[in-house]
C-alpha cells in the first residue's frame, strides 16, 4: 500500500512541477513582452479593451481601475515588472529542469527559492490583498511540501 501512496505522491509532485514550469514560461514571455512593448502601447491596449465597458458603465470598477493603472504605468514600473517576471521565470525554469531531471541540488535550491518568493508574495499581499497572489502562495506552499517529500525519498534512494 505504501508503494502505491509513494507513486501517487510522486505523480502529484511531477504535475505540480510541470505547472510551475508552465507558469515560469508565462512569466518569461510576459517579461520579454514588457521589455519590448512601450508604456504608450500598453495604455492604448488597455483603453481599447476597457473603452466599450466604460462607455456602457462609466462607474465599472474593474475597467476603471485598469484604465487608471495603465495611464499611470511608468517606464520605471514597466522595467521593474519586466525584470521581475523574467528573472523570477528564469530561476523557476532552472529549478524545474533540475527537479524533473532528479538533480539533488535542485531540491534544497527550490525550497530556498520558493520560500523567498513566498515571503515576497506575502509582503506584496499585505499591500494588494490580491486573491491571485494568495492562491499562488498557497500553491507554492503545497509544492514545497511535495519537494520536501520527494527530496527525502531521493535521499533514502526509494523509488518514487
Amino acid at each position: 500500500m505504501k508503494a502505491v501512496d509513494e507513486r501517487r505522491i510522486h505523480q502529484i509532485f511531477e504535475v505540480s512541477v510541470w505547472l510551475k514550469g508552465a507558469h515560469a514560461l508565462i512569466e518569461c514571455v510576459g517579461g520579454v513582452l514588457l521589455y519590448l512593448v512601450t508604456t504608450d502601447t500598453i495604455a492604448s491596449w488597455v483603453n481599447a479593451f476597457t473603452q466599450e465597458e466604460l462607455t456602457e458603465d462609466p462607474n465599472d470598477f474593474i475597467a476603471g481601475y485598469l484604465s487608471q493603472m495603465a495611464s499611470h504605468f511608468s517606464i520605471a514600473s514597466k522595467e521593474f515588472y519586466a525584470f521581475y517576471l523574467l528573472s523570477h521565470g528564469l530561476i523557476k525554469l532552472l529549478l524545474v529542469i533540475g527537479l524533473l531531471r532528479g538533480k539533488l541540488w535542485a531540491y534544497p535550491a527550490s525550497l530556498v527559492a520558493l520560500g523567498a518568493f513566498m515571503v515576497y508574495q506575502v509582503y506584496r499581499y499585505s499591500y494588494t490583498h490580491s486573491p491571485g497572489l494568495l492562491a499562488l502562495t498557497v500553491f507554492d506552499a503545497v509544492v514545497m511540501v511535495l519537494i520536501w517529500h520527494e527530496w527525502g525519498a531521493m535521499r533514502r534512494h526509494e523509488p518514487a
